[in-house]
């Protein structure tokens, strides 16, 4: 199968092809944050890339493939995660990461875009469900370690108490309109990690 014919996002292509990708999703992000998803069109992608548009249709063909390539981009590119050597400390790294990501003009307005664009559209939908799946499991092995220290109890489920940090997060950023801010990534963080001692994520 040649590069072009695989699903975007699958295959990592390199030398001049990596520029123009690179190039590509960049300008693909602009254009989202800017106008959004239904403004979202592939010729002035490529305009904005400056490359051709017969080589943007040929190898994403949709605004949807295009997408999909951009977060899978996107959760390769992202911060690591961070190790303090307690829980309390790795949650609140992890919220405020989460804060500064959505609050940043260019990233939070991308994120409403995808976000309001998966609820309608299968394809961008598993692209968004792939980058956070991929985003939780970097940081799940904070509660594994946590679990190995003792700190929580055995059986705790990772994955979920990541999902808890963010969730409070996303709600003021889609829902309430309620800032978003460090003080609301601690509280985040430090309920995540009262319910987790509790025992709410054992499976």
């Amino acid at each position: 199968m040649k590069p072009e014919d695989a699903e975007p996002g699958t295959v990592r292509p390199g030398g001049r092809t990596a520029r123009v990708r690179e190039s590509v999703l960049r300008a693909a992000g602009d254009a989202l944050a800017e106008h959004g998803f239904d403004g979202l069109d592939l010729a002035d992608v490529a305009r904005r890339a400056e490359v051709g548009k017969t080589t943007v249709y040929r190898r994403w063909s949709t605004p949807t493939g295009l997408i999909a390539d951009l977060l899978h981009d996107m959760a390769e590119q992202s911060s690591p995660r961070t190790d303090t050597g307690s829980l309390a400390g790795d949650l609140r790294a992890n919220a405020r990461l989460v804060v500064t990501t959505l609050t940043d003009p260019r990233q939070g307005a991308l994120f409403k875009s995808v976000i309001a664009a998966a609820t309608c559209d299968p394809r961008t939908a598993e692209a968004l469900h792939r980058f956070y799946a991929i985003r939780v499991k970097e940081w799940s092995g904070c509660v594994t370690d946590a679990v190995g220290r003792g700190e929580l109890p055995a059986g705790t489920d990772p994955d979920e108490v990541i999902r808890a940090v963010s969730a409070p997060l996303y709600y003021r950023l889609l829902a309430s309109g309620d800032p978003l801010d460090e003080a609301a990534a601690d509280r985040a963080a430090e309920a995540a990690v009262a319910a987790a001692r509790a025992g709410a994520y054992v499976r």
